[in-house]
């Protein structure tokens, strides 16, 4: 029996009234048709607001065909790569629209990476362009050199915030809190002068097909190295349909709002924040309110009392964090109708208080950077919080696989594997990876063990994958241990992730010394250097040896459960 035969859709008469079971992605040609679509649907409304500064959906037309025009000046051929690395600014998302426009392909990057991390990222996906907030311009210096990037486009926190504002930001962000360390990176151009430039060039309309490649989105290697989840047109498209579908209900029963306001605290670069908040909100003419610093929770929620906020997606670091503000309690929570959770597990505790705080539950839902990102989820208007991670979505199935690949009874634990139009081609340029992570009939293994009930809700148990997951985002113990390897300290290491009730997770590094005089300091400034901060070992314990089978593996499970337990 093949994977398919064992989903017929049964979950289907769980569904809210008003859901459909399947989405019709060839209602749009591309997701740059979606997208033209909306800015000349909503050309009047505001799209963004970052920092007090408004942005109309006509704007960012306007602004991205003239970052397109000047990329296509620049000779990048169809299908060229091109990175952004920036938080929630408003150059995001002219850029993110510019790059799908003229016929490119966008990698996203974290803007925290240390210059190892970066460098690897760039050299894999090949981008040749890359757009950089300039507080992160010195990482793209020291990585530059090994890299296929022929053309950097520096953007400032001021901008385009306008006038004197914008230069006081820029004077304040530079110079008084010195956030901009010096760079140096010849034959760079400056935002501003991309859209000077890019006025007076003829902007290029592409046909972009829905089989193109639109995003490469790394995440985490099994092999201890970032790879590339292959994300097309359709794929992006698929989920935004799904997810508008899935919110549909909810924004019926509030038909009375004028224009549904998003809070957009997750980073853009992230497949979360990029799809539910940009690309969602973008389709149904909705206003983001982009975050450029959530981890400010103070700052943060000064902006939040400027605004009737009515969708909030975030994941539950993010939420726990803020309800231990105190005057988050302040703000207006009348207009909040769907907070989402995703990234990492929503914990009961905070959902509760959030739930009381709030008056609106967190509807948790699941996803990866492979699935676009989202592949179940709860009732959008769910009234209580579940503790499961919901219901397939439109047009897509889940099976739970055994070690074999074949479907187990309902009630038993297995390996939750998502077939659905959202589901990614594969991983960039690694076909043994791919081929191992989907089964013959075309589900993606997705590494973590579930359990489905009758109704078709399915709740995680457990990773099958030694995966660590730090405030949603994915962290590889080979990667970790790469690195820490090549200390001339260490002899050996293994890291695993502990319980952490901030994060949900964090990194615990396990060393054998090779120099006797090695300490936990200088190891803990050695990964400051070389991992971004989520990545880097909350706890390090020196051992004289490591847990290892019979043929000398280290047994990272051993020091998982014996973490647990003290």
């Amino acid at each position: 029996m093949d994977t398919a035969t064992s989903t017929d859709k049964f979950w289907l008469k769980s569904y809210p009234p008003g859901v459909p079971a399947e989405i019709d992605v060839t209602q749009y040609k591309s997701l740059v048709h979606l997208l033209e679509e909306a800015f000349k649907t909503f050309s009047d409304r505001n799209a963004y607001v970052c920092m007090d500064k408004y942005m109309t959906y006509g704007e960012v037309d306007v602004l991205s065909k003239k970052v397109a025009a000047w990329l296509q000046s620049r000779g990048l051929q169809p299908g060229a790569r091109v990175a952004i690395m920036m938080p929630n600014v408003l150059q995001y998302p002219v850029a993110l629209a510019a790059v799908l426009r003229a016929g490119y392909v966008v990698v996203n990057v974290n803007p925290l990476y240390t210059h190892r991390e970066l460098e690897h990222q760039l050299k894999d996906s090949g981008a040749e362009a890359i757009f950089v907030l300039e507080n992160f311009a010195i990482t793209l210096e020291q990585a530059i050199a090994h890299t296929d990037i022929k053309h950097v486009v520096i953007c400032s926190m001021g901008e385009m915030l306008g006038g004197i504002k914008g230069a006081i930001v820029n004077l304040v962000v530079r110079h008084v809190k010195k956030l901009v360390p010096a760079f140096n990176l010849p034959g760079s151009v400056r935002f501003k002068e991309v859209l000077a430039q890019g006025s007076s060039m003829k902007f290029q309309p592409m046909e972009a097909k829905l089989d193109d490649v639109a995003f490469l989105q790394y995440t985490g290697g099994t092999t201890g190295v970032s790879k590339g989840a292959v994300l097309t047109h359709k794929n992006v498209v698929a989920n935004v349909l799904q997810n508008h579908a899935w919110l549909k209900p909810s924004m019926d029963a509030h038909k009375g709002t004028p224009q549904l306001v998003f809070v957009c605290a997750l980073p853009l670069y992230h497949i979360f924040a990029l799809t539910v908040c940009n690309m969602v909100g973008t389709r149904i003419g909705g206003l983001n309110i982009l975050i450029p610093n959530p981890r400010d929770i103070p700052g943060f929620v000064k902006e939040l009392k400027k605004y009737k906020v009515n969708v909030f997606p975030a994941v539950n670091t993010l939420y726990n964090a803020l309800l231990n503000n105190p005057e988050f309690a302040q703000t207006d929570f009348s207009g909040y109708f769907c907070c989402t959770g995703g990234g990492m597990a929503v914990q009961k505790a905070v959902a509760e208080k959030w739930k009381a705080v709030t008056g609106c539950a967190i509807a948790e839902g699941y996803g990866l950077s492979e699935t676009s990102p989202v592949a179940t989820a709860n009732y959008a208007d769910a009234k209580e919080f579940t503790g499961s991670i919901g219901l397939p979505i439109c047009s897509t199935e889940i099976a739970i696989l055994d070690d074999d690949g074949k479907p187990v009874p309902l009630g038993e634990s297995g390996e939750i594997a998502i077939r659905g139009p959202q589901v990614m081609l594969g991983y960039w340029n690694r076909p043994d990876e791919t081929a191992n992570s989907f089964t013959a009939d075309g589900f993606f293994k997705s590494g973590d063990i579930g359990v489905m009930d009758e109704r078709g809700f399915t709740k995680i148990v457990d990773r099958k994958k030694d995966m660590i997951l730090v405030s949603g985002f994915n962290v590889y113990p080979t990667e970790i241990e790469g690195v820490v390897a090549g200390h001339p300290g260490v002899l050996e290491c293994a890291c695993v992730g502990v319980p952490d009730e901030n994060s949900g997770e964090a990194v615990k590094l396990y060393v054998v010394k090779k120099d006797p005089a090695l300490t936990k300091e200088a190891l803990m400034a050695f990964c400051k250097e070389e991992f971004t901060a989520y990545k880097k070992p909350k706890y390090i314990e020196f051992r004289t040896e490591l847990p290892k089978t019979n043929v000398g593996k280290i047994l990272r499970r051993a020091l998982r459960d014996e973490a647990k337990k003290t």
